[in-house]
């Protein structure tokens, strides 16, 4: 469950005092509290005096209402309404003089102030209306300079974390101590990437506290990064304290674009260089295992090569940037000393030989289809032993995962050793040979210019997976009996006396082949 989101002020909204500490300012010593104990702790952030009756269309949230009674000496009978309608427009208390225009206020009057937990109080006779004014304010305006003035000394520390090259665990420890609770930074699923403070709160985050997150977005050139989220006992957190938060939001937000930044320098490179590799262009052995070192990786041992493509369809550049993201999570779990890049269109991964590839490709297909609706292909190679074998398995990947992908449809996961007679064909380097091995066999069958044609090569497809079994074709195809075998004299005639000759079945099985490669 999400916590509750606490929006972030917009700056222009002053910081105020409650209802009970105005009563405790000297020039209201003598104010006594009639109703509306429970409002006491309303905010104060501005004063208005009311002495017109239609003062309800000027008054605004938070204000504390100033008035002799003088507009409500002859309508003390709608005294108990007048409090439901400034409760109702947000105000903190009504604070009134009488003796003067009112001796007393209505019981109703009280009784809905009490209901409602809106303060009443009886201003003493001898304080004019100026002396609250100034106190008043003066205490919200000195409140206001000390929230702004801690904020900004919060702000000059954190942004001393960054530049000092701290990163966002840094930020969470600063903010955390600053306000004495727990605080998280969680990316754009709920993940935490950093949190700091007392124990005790940590293991509630991300889930729902017993006292209530306060949660503000981490946003950055338009972009939503995560959010950062506090954590503490019931009301820790106060509305003054939001302002810290803000600022720390920020100071992550620039950190996270930071590492943003750093992290595409440093994957461009590994990228470079992995590409490199794998086309033969990276070097001798030693340099090799020198430079993938300095990445982490271990390129001496027996590897796997594995390319994932996307399938056809969906939005490339999101769903690429997301496929590099959920292979090195599952690499990481598989095989910490691996090898994962992102190319335009594809993920290549080395992994160690031990390593299952089938669950290595599961794992990261299970994390890719909980963000996107897309999927992927996977071709695993041979084992490779060394560096010099890598662009050899790279081929044999880039090959099981497109021949996969035609013959058993979208999220395909194949190995080259598993791929029959047609590894033996993704071999043969000069494919215009295998092209006119096509033309020549199938002749007009090879091209699907005319329906016709491609009908019947259909149908010979189906007798030679049956081994010329006729009625378990006819079945297969619907045809009748008859249909069928007026099809197979045709198909005969255009391509030569294939029931009886075995070889010509074996070149026209081969040939079929071949076409379902078509594109690889």
């Amino acid at each position: 469950m999400e916590p509750p989101v606490r929006l972030a002020s917009t700056g222009t909204i002053i910081h105020g005092v409650a209802v009970g500490e105005v009563l405790g300012v000297s020039t209201l010593a003598g104010a006594r509290l009639i109703a509306g104990e429970r409002g006491l702790g309303r905010i104060v952030q501005r004063l208005n005096v009311m002495e017109v009756p239609d003062v309800l269309a000027w008054v605004k949230p938070h204000e504390l209402l100033l008035t002799t009674g003088y507009p409500l000496r002859n309508t003390p009978q709608s005294l108990d309404r007048l409090v439901a309608d400034l409760d109702e427009r947000g105000l903190a208390a009504l604070a009134i003089k009488l003796g003067r225009y009112l001796d007393r206020l209505p019981e109703e009057m009280v009784e809905q102030a009490d209901r409602l937990g809106f303060p009443l109080i009886q201003l003493p006779d001898d304080v004019g209306f100026d002396d609250i004014l100034n106190q008043v304010l003066t205490d919200i305006l000195n409140r206001q300079a000390a929230v702004l003035a801690r904020a900004e000394e919060a702000h000059r520390a954190l942004v001393q974390v960054v530049l000092a090259g701290g990163g966002l665990r840094e930020v969470t420890a600063e903010v955390a101590g600053l306000l004495d609770v727990a605080v998280a930074v969680l990316d754009g699923t709920g993940q935490v990437l950093a949190a700091a403070g007392p124990a005790e709160h940590l293991a509630t985050l991300p889930g729902t506290p017993e006292g209530g997150h306060t949660s503000l977005p981490v946003v950055a050139g338009g972009h939503h990064h995560g959010r950062i989220v506090a954590c503490g006992p019931v009301g820790s957190v106060s509305d003054s304290d939001v302002g810290i938060l803000e600022r720390a939001a920020t100071v992550a937000a620039l950190v996270v674009t930071r590492q943003e930044a750093v992290n595409a320098v440093e994957s461009k490179y590994r990228a470079d260089f992995l590409r490199d590799v794998l086309t033969g262009r990276a070097g001798g052995s030693e340099r090799v295992a020198a430079r993938a070192k300095a990445f982490g990786w271990d390129l001496e041992r027996p590897v796997t090569v594995l390319v994932a493509e996307l399938d056809p369809e969906g939005d490339e550049r999101v769903a690429q940037d997301r496929l590099v993201t959920c292979w090195t999570a599952a690499m990481r779990r598989h095989d910490p000393r691996g090898a994962v890049a992102g190319f335009s269109h594809e993920v290549v991964t080395i992994v160690d030989a031990a390593v299952d590839a089938g669950r290595l490709a599961k794992d990261a297909a299970a994390a890719f289809a909980e963000c996107l609706p897309a999927t992927f292909s996977t071709g695993a190679s041979r084992t490779a032993a060394g560096a010099e074998a890598l662009p050899e398995a790279y081929g044999q990947a880039l090959k099981a995962a497109r021949v996969g992908r035609q013959l058993h449809g979208p999220a395909a996961v194949a190995h080259f050793d598993q791929l029959g007679v047609y590894r033996l064909l993704s071999l043969v380097s000069d494919t215009a040979e295998l092209h006119a091995f096509v033309r020549e066999t199938l002749g007009p069958l090879a091209a699907d210019a005319d329906a016709e044609n491609a009908d019947l090569r259909r149908t010979l497809q189906v007798l030679l997976d049956t081994n010329l079994n006729v009625a378990e074709t006819a079945r297969r195809l619907h045809f009748h009996y008859n249909t069928l075998r007026y099809r197979i004299g045709k198909l005969e005639r255009m391509l030569g006396n294939f029931t009886e000759d075995a070889h010509l079945r074996l070149n026209l099985t081969l040939a079929l082949h071949v076409l379902r490669m078509r594109g690889i």
